[in-house]
């Protein structure tokens, strides 16, 4: 088994002192006999695709609380599902930790129904109601911007993107081949009048006119062309442009004034997991206030807990204009939506 013994962050540094400290919430499930899985295991075994900053703010700190060996597995969330549905006769994971609504969604019949003890200490969009999966983290669509490039157009959300000045001058990935292009498409459609409007697929007809074909062969191409002074605006998503702040990049960060998108990544119990009560215990424990806070102010991922708290560099999210997405709808109907951005884009390429 593979075993975080040391601190490798701040995060765990940080977390080692409230262990030793001990906190409410964890205390009592500690004394309710549950840190070892009920006294019939000290193991969990995890799968996840999260980064390696995400993963160190949290397993050393669990393991430290509850003296439970994790044994992680980490692989693209993809691979993980697969891997999940073919064993679900005989599980191996106890937890899968990480990964979009999407997948988490289609696939309730591989989790444990488990709601954590502090879901309604959550933000309200964001609390467990599936009675399957438990979001622990959100990601924002934004707009990244570089101040030397934009001169004196003001950016303020999507429809100030609609400028001839920017033909050219705007970097995206492709939302066919994407998950936060999708999502930024997703998020444009929903704030410009929805999925189905007429209207809101004139603006994506009319800002691609703008992007001119230039589209990023990935995601972090996207913000990096913006850092590195090659565009003048990016379409891309939260965590890495907090992370561009926090390493001194000359960028800002725009929430869309018409309203931002802010999607989930979560947690769950497997269903007929041996390490069943430690597994329940970890869900908790990333939702914890400690764990939230921790996840705010030395990650790049924004808690999803009520009044968490968050660096400098991550705007409130009471200070943020916000939408929801239709994400039941998004989920089944995501091929047409692609398909009609493709006839888009072919059509506007084929009259350039």
């Amino acid at each position: 088994m593979k075993k975080f013994g040391k601190w490798i962050s701040v995060a765990g540094i940080s977390l080692l002192m409230l262990a030793a400290c001990g906190t409410g919430g964890n205390t009592e499930s500690s004394d309710s006999g549950n840190n070892t899985g009920g006294g019939s295991s000290d193991t969990l075994v995890i799968y996840s695709p999260n980064s390696e900053g995400l993963i160190n703010a949290t397993i050393p700190a669990f393991e430290e609380m509850y003296d439970i060996k994790v044994e992680l597995i980490q692989a693209g969330t993809g691979e993980l599902f697969t891997k999940l549905e073919s064993e679900k006769n005989a599980p191996i994971a106890d937890v899968i930790f990480g990964g979009a609504y999407s997948q988490y969604a289609q696939s309730t019949d591989l989790f444990e129904e488990y709601i954590p003890e502090e879901n309604d200490q959550l933000v309200e969009e964001y609390q467990n109601k599936s009675g399957f999966y438990t979001p622990y983290t959100i990601d924002g669509s934004v707009i990244i911007v570089n101040p030397d490039l934009i001169g004196d157009i003001d950016i303020t959300g999507y429809e100030d993107l609609l400028n001839e000045e920017l033909k050219g001058k705007i970097s995206t990935a492709d939302p066919a081949n994407s998950s936060s292009a999708f999502a930024q498409l997703t998020n444009m459609l929903a704030a410009e009048g929805g999925y189905e409007s007429d209207e809101a697929w004139q603006y994506v007809h009319d800002l691609f006119t703008l992007i001119d074909g230039k589209i990023s062969s990935s995601s972090s191409n996207v913000y990096k062309a913006v850092a590195d002074g090659e565009m003048a605006v990016g379409l891309t998503y939260e965590d890495p442009t907090v992370k561009l702040l926090n390493d001194g990049a000359n960028v800002e960060i725009i929430y869309p004034q018409e309203g931002t998108v802010f999607l989930p990544a979560s947690v769950a119990v497997i269903k007929g997991a041996q390490n069943i009560e430690n597994a329940k215990l970890f869900v908790d424990f990333v939702i914890s206030e400690e764990i939230q806070n921790v996840l705010g102010t030395t990650t790049t991922n924004r808690p999803v807990r009520k009044d968490a708290e968050t660096s400098e560099n991550m705007k409130p999210l009471d200070e943020i204009e916000t939408i929801e997405e239709d994400m039941d709808y998004v989920i089944e109907n995501k091929d047409e939506i692609v398909s009609k951005y493709n006839d888009i884009f072919v059509d506007i390429e084929s009259n350039r």
